[in-house]
């Protein structure tokens, strides 16, 4: 049901998410399976809002697209009434999004049944940059008191750095994506699963226990291909482990690896880390600006956002009247509000190979991470002389 602001009304069968009092996200008449794929993508923030929400998900059994017309190989589909995705996680779907409402309230419509609701994270995004909030690709957690930031490029070694602290007793804040407010007083966390690659669990061997049977078989019978390929030359077998090794991890729940020191969820940012790897066998620690990072990081926001825009540039394909210029100059935005957010902050870069010692990423990042103030200038020195 609707209300005359266009925005759904609380129904009886209805999930509310408040991701930190900022963006509020409502669904409408989940089923058991539904509610299950969204809570995977936004974790333990399930609770009541007291606000119109800023994003609705309403699920239908069926969700009828007469005059389908396709674009990118019923990738994307659009008719009169709408644009429509038509797959998810790899599967077939059919979720309707209104890309003229972002920015404002609005409502994503899913056929029952998906793995996950497409873009929902994109979309949350694009809403925290209306609250005065910058997402940042990111993880985030507290270390003897201060608020540790870890940003960088895909696979650049925020997550890895994030367990390495945790294996000293480092709170959780978050991981994939950390929200920063414009005055960086605040970095909250979205805890979604942690994916974790096979060498992950070399440096944590206690959280294998927690992979499933069909999970260790799989991990076992790749390491077995991978060793037969080594020693016989087969060319088919060769050609097909790349994509073989894509499946050597699982993803585990922060709860799952943080225990009693999962949340709180939210923390005042005080360092900055740009983990970046390098060809070069050594880690080390040097000074970097604020500033530069916040060109950097938008460049890879930039990046990270591409299978959002794949899509809401075949909607503007569809509807050129309905272009959306809050969207298009979300990139402006997102780099005004991180620059505020980290102006004045004490900023490092983590040079270090890949893949990397757990350890050696501890020891290089802790002298910087156990002061409110910045370490004297013979630790910086002493890391910077193994260039």
């Amino acid at each position: 049901m609707a209300s005359n602001n266009g925005v759904a009304a609380p129904a009886s069968n209805c999930v509310d998410y408040d991701l930190h009092g900022l963006v509020g996200v409502r669904l409408l008449d989940p089923t058991p399976q539904d509610a299950a794929a969204v809570a995977r993508q936004l974790g333990p923030l399930q609770r009541p809002l007291t606000r119109q929400p800023d994003i609705v998900i309403r699920f239908v059994r069926e969700l009828p697209t007469p005059s389908l017309r396709l674009l990118g190989l019923e990738k994307n589909g659009f008719t009169r009434e709408g644009f429509f995705i038509l797959r998810s996680s790899k599967q077939r779907a059919k979720v309707k999004i209104g890309f003229e409402q972002i920015g404002r309230a609005c409502e994503i419509v899913c056929e029952s049944g998906l793995r996950a609701v497409p873009l929902l994270m994109a979309i949350i995004n694009l809403a925290m940059l209306q609250k005065d909030c910058v997402p940042l690709h990111a993880s985030a957690f507290v270390h003897r008191g201060v608020g540790v930031l870890v940003t960088g490029w895909a696979k650049g070694g925020k997550t890895e750095a994030l367990l390495s602290f945790a294996q000293h007793g480092a709170r959780f804040v978050g991981d994939e994506w950390i929200v920063l407010s414009g005055d960086g007083r605040h970095m909250y966390g979205i805890p979604e699963n942690i994916r974790l690659w096979d060498w992950h669990f070399d440096h944590l061997p206690h959280l294998r226990r927690h992979l499933r049977a069909d999970k260790k078989r799989l991990f076992k019978m790749i390491h077995l291909l991978d060793n037969v390929q080594k020693k016989l030359p087969l060319p088919p077998l060769r050609e097909a482990m790349p994509a073989l090794r894509r499946q050597l991890n699982a993803q585990l729940p922060a709860q799952t690896i943080f225990g009693e020191n999962f949340g709180p969820l939210h923390a005042v940012p005080q360092k900055v880390f740009l983990l970046a790897s390098h060809a070069a066998a050594r880690t080390y620690v040097e000074p970097h600006h604020p500033e530069a990072i916040a060109r950097q990081m938008i460049a890879s926001l930039q990046y990270e956002f591409l299978p959002f825009m794949e899509h809401y540039l075949a909607f503007a394909f569809a509807f050129p009247e309905r272009r959306n210029a809050f969207i298009e100059n979300a990139h402006l935005r997102q780099l005004e509000i991180l620059q505020r957010a980290l102006a004045g902050k004490e900023a490092y870069t983590v040079w270090h190979p890949y893949p990397f010692s757990f350890q050696e990423v501890f020891e290089a990042m802790r002298p910087f991470c156990e002061s409110q103030t910045a370490p004297p200038a013979q630790v910086l020195r002493k890391k910077e002389s193994v260039i």
